[in-house]
């Protein structure tokens, strides 16, 4: 069907154009000719691609008609113009029949049928029926045409209609206008329909008939007004099958909305600075005479200044036109600052999903922050399968945001790029405080926690050791001074006795001190406990460990008591670590103070070692942990990593405050 059409447009198209201009028909070009050129082919490939589609079945027998109608319209006015007029009336019987069918079809069965291929109920049959009844008739009554043609057409030689009737030649024309009108008023309700299946249908059948509801508009006001703008409809009615085609196969691909934003946003350039450039261009032509060069290129810079402004705004129009005040980027960036400004710190991220699906006209938005204390606020309902995307501050993943299926708005927004692209870094910087101030009531809770359980520690140790030593050191005090007098000997025992006590006492005592602070740090500086740990990790036995090295760079002196104990119990760890799972030969301790103008800087710790390195799947236990806590809580940072040339490196920095 498709090669039979190319041949009939073909040979219409060539007939045409060698006819005497005397016969060349007027207008030269019907929206017919647009028919021919589009319709059979991507009919065809519907058909190919979706046979059961009835529509697809129309587009290609209605672009068939149409080629048939273009080429044996030509053929007609070539027979008359050669003078066989027999052949003349029977090509003229043919494109009428092609002519009036093809429009029944594609001006009236397409859009009753788009895009699902089943009338929008049974009620709209009515409208079938009227206009295959009118169509009918329309061909009898041209069949049955008297001469001249009535609709006053003058040719050179009147083509004669053998099957003229004389009778109706006073009617024909109020009967020919009669049903044009019932044709017209079937193409009219043909639109209608579309707009209430737009108005009932879902988000995504709405988007989907929105295609076709677009193209045919335009049509049908071109159609309406008459044969003035038969040269844009035919260009328009080109175009036609190739938007029903995007509607059946891919309207979810690219919205209609984007497409009419772009659309206006481009006419609107064009017209306005074209109207800019040449108004420049003349005006500057009038200022400097004769110097043509200087007025193009004075109009050039003219116009292209206007050009980013104008594109905006022309944007911020097409965009509060489809989706109302809320689709403007800008607006919607706006509003979501205003409303985090006014939300309390614990319920900003609510305030940013209502914004944001309000503004995306989606059914459904939520923000997932899944690292440290997972948080999960929803906004309506996204869905089983919402869109995810990812929420990056500063390069650093902070968790996604999850948009449901679109709303009931006409042309929803939520896969609006613009849109996105103009939310997505405030609700990233709202999701990355969040989650700051999650990790900062975990602190304070791992403080608080610490506290509480130092202090549990610390009651129990003097309770049930150093109480209950001096409890038993004192009953021993008396023992002796009863024995004193009846028996020095007993009593000397005793108070031999009360000083092995003492000496435990005095052991308790190191023992609760030193669990506080390390007595090194306060005896030998922090250069010099680490001096005394790297001694101690030596080997004893056969743990493999032949040299360890500590390197100070940097005047260590002043440092708070915090960093220095934060620093000591890391390296302790490390080492530890290193002795008992690396089976290290050479460990190296670098400990390097960086200073700041302000007096503050940092202090950093490395602990590097040529052993095997982490496990491919490490599993951090209590030191790990313990080691990167303790650097969080002083605001720095612990790092362990394996290099690819072997070992471990354990990296803890630490700011200091001047």
């Amino acid at each position: 069907m498709a090669a039979v059409a190319l041949v009939l447009t073909l040979v219409g198209v060539l007939v045409q154009i060698r006819l005497p201009a005397r016969w060349q028909p007027h207008p030269i070009l019907t929206p017919d000719v647009g028919v021919a050129l589009t319709f059979p082919f991507t009919g065809a490939f519907l058909v190919s691609q979706r046979p059961r589609l009835v529509i697809a079945w129309f587009i290609c027998v209605g672009g068939l008609l149409g080629s048939g109608n273009v080429a044996f319209t030509a053929l007609m006015f070539h027979w008359a113009s050669q003078g066989d007029m027999g052949a003349a009336g029977v090509a003229r019987a043919v494109e009428l029949i092609c002519w009036a069918v093809s429009g029944l079809l594609l001006a009236v069965l397409v859009p009753l049928y788009s895009p699902t291929g089943r009338l929008p109920s049974r009620g709209w049959r009515m409208v079938v029926v009227i206009g295959a009844v009118a169509t009918l008739a329309e061909v009898v009554l041209g069949l049955l045409r008297p001469d001249p043609d009535p609709a006053g057409y003058r040719w050179p030689t009147v083509i004669h209609n053998p099957l003229q009737v004389r009778a109706l030649l006073p009617y024909y024309s109020t009967l020919w206008d009669v049903l044009q009108y019932a044709i017209q008023a079937c193409v009219v309700a043909a639109l209608a329909s579309l707009v209430l299946r737009l108005r009932g249908a879902d988000p995504v059948t709405r988007r989907q008939i929105a295609w076709p509801l677009s193209v045919f508009a335009v049509y049908v006001v071109l159609y309406l007004i008459g044969p003035v703008m038969w040269l844009p409809a035919t260009l328009w009615a080109a175009f036609i099958p190739f938007a029903i085609l995007f509607a059946a196969l891919r309207y979810r691909l690219y919205g209609i909305d984007t497409v009419i934003s772009r659309t206006f946003v481009t006419a609107g350039l064009l017209i306005v600075i074209g109207a800019v450039y040449f108004g420049a261009g003349a005006v500057s032509s009038l200022v400097v005479s004769g110097y043509h060069q200087v007025a193009g290129l004075a109009a050039a810079l003219f116009a292209g200044a206007f050009f980013q402004p104008l594109r905006r705004a022309l944007l911020r129009v097409a965009d509060r036109a489809l989706y109302g005040p809320v689709g403007d980027p800008a607006l919607l960036a706006e509003r979501l600052t205003q409303e985090v400004r006014r939300a309390d710190p614990a319920d900003a991220l609510a305030s940013v999903v209502t914004v944001v699906r309000e503004g995306l006209a989606v059914e459904g938005v939520a923000v997932e922050i899944a690292e440290g204390r997972p948080r999960y606020v929803e906004s309506g309902h996204v869905g089983p399968s919402p869109r995810e995307v990812p929420l990056v501050w500063h390069g650093e993943p902070v968790g996604q945001l999850l948009l449901g299926p679109p709303g009931v708005r006409r042309f929803a927004a939520a896969h609006d790029d613009r849109v996105l692209g103009a939310l997505l870094p405030y609700v990233a910087d709202v999701a990355h405080a969040v989650r700051m101030a999650a990790d900062l009531q975990r602190s304070r809770e791992r403080i608080l926690a610490a506290r509480e359980e130092e202090r549990r520690r610390l009651r129990r140790d003097l309770h049930d050791g150093l109480g209950q030593t001096l409890g038993a050191m004192a009953m021993t005090i008396n023992m002796a001074r009863v024995s004193l007098a009846k028996s020095p000997a007993t009593a000397d025992d005793l108070l031999r006795e009360l000083r092995t006590g003492m000496d435990a006492v005095a052991g308790d005592i190191r023992e609760l001190v030193y669990g506080l602070r390390p007595p090194a740090l306060d005896d030998l500086g922090l250069a010099g406990a680490v001096r005394a740990l790297a001694e101690e990790t030596l080997p004893r036995g056969t743990d493999g460990v032949e040299d360890v090295s500590v390197r100070v760079e940097g005047d260590l002196t002043g440092l708070p008591a915090a960093v220095e104990v934060a620093v000591y119990r890391i390296v302790q760890e490390a080492l530890n670590n290193v002795r008992r799972h690396a089976r290290a030969a050479r460990i190296r301790v670098v400990v390097t103070r960086t200073p700041a103008r302000d007096g503050g800087g940092e202090l950093r710790v490395r602990i590097v070692d040529d052993g095997i390195g982490a496990p491919a799947r490490p599993r951090a236990g209590v030191g790990v942990s313990s080691m990167r806590e303790r650097a969080a809580e002083l605001g720095g940072s612990c790092v362990i990593t394996s290099p690819e040339t072997g070992g471990t490196v354990v990296e803890a920095r630490f700011p200091l405050v001047a």
